[in-house]
């Protein structure tokens, strides 16, 4: 009964996965703003949106009788309470390559099902690291995407096997998914909230599979292919537009999977280089 409960658990958390919209897995994706392959890029990123409060004026003293005016009290700038416009953030957005770390948890039935964390770059050619593994079946699987190639192996033990690159790797950075949830409205804002201690805007709706077909054609039809329709997101934005966190509620199998993913750590574009002892032999 447990063998059937186990692999039930290993088949919709790799379902999950697969169908994550940041998946790095063996078949590496990358981004792309125009839904393409997002990219590694040696230009530095924009780093997470800081801000300073503004200087008091300096007191003055009127003549006669000697008075000092008190500085006003310093402010924060309203977007760093979060209080900025969603939508001209994404529209805003640095179009400048940048590193970025993510890291997702895959849950089904309210339990961690799998993990993938990654290091990559986007708004570039995409490159990057990657490794997922799904408990229940003792799965990791480990991916480096150089500029002209794709190195896999099935654990630390393996060899890695290289492949060359394919022409739609894509690692999405969610940034079009935030135009399909602001699209529908003022009921897909949800205001603002604090995210790991950077201001952000909380957008939520439900998007129909139809709608990513163009956008995201890679999800689009291997979620199509395990006969998913749509899914419930909700994503939050800082005030630079990056995707700070995301939560991705799809429905497989008759059960509910939940992919959450944290982007932290922004900064500079960095160099993939090939694993070390990677062959050449080509995967089969």
């Amino acid at each position: 009964m447990r063998r059937t409960t186990m692999r039930r658990t290993t088949v919709l958390a790799a379902a999950a996965t697969a169908v994550a919209l940041t998946a790095l897995t063996a078949c590496n994706d990358t981004e792309d703003k125009n839904a393409a392959a997002p990219a590694p890029a040696t230009t530095a990123a924009a780093a997470p949106a800081t801000t300073s409060a503004a200087p008091s004026p300096t007191a003055t003293e009127t003549p006669t009788p000697a008075v000092t005016t008190p500085a006003p009290v310093a402010t924060t700038p309203a977007a760093a309470a979060g209080d900025f416009d969603p939508a001209k953030a994404v529209e805003n957005a640095s179009k400048e390559p940048y590193a970025v770390s993510v890291k997702m948890i895959t849950e089904v039935g309210g339990k961690a099902a799998g993990l993938t964390t990654a290091r990559q770059n986007l708004n570039t050619v995409y490159t990057g690291r990657g490794e997922m593994k799904i408990a229940e079946a003792g799965l990791v699987v480990e991916t480096v995407t150089t500029a002209d190639a794709t190195y896999t192996r099935m654990g630390p033990d393996e060899k890695w096997v290289k492949a060359p690159r394919s022409a739609d790797t894509v690692a999405l950075d969610y940034t079009q998914y935030a135009g399909l949830l602001l699209a529908q409205g003022p009921s897909a804002r949800k205001g603002a909230e604090t995210r790991d201690g950077v201001p952000t805007q909380h957008l939520s709706g439900h998007i129909d599979l139809e709608q990513i077909a163009k956008l995201d054609p890679r999800t689009y039809s291997s979620s199509k292919a395990k006969g998913i329709t749509g899914f419930d997101f909700d994503q939050w934005i800082d005030a630079q537009g990056r995707t700070r966190y995301v939560e991705q509620t799809v429905t497989v199998k008759g059960a509910a999977s939940v992919n959450k993913v944290t982007f932290s750590d922004f900064g500079p574009a960095e160099t993939f280089a090939a694993p070390t002892g990677a062959g050449a032999a080509a995967a089969s």
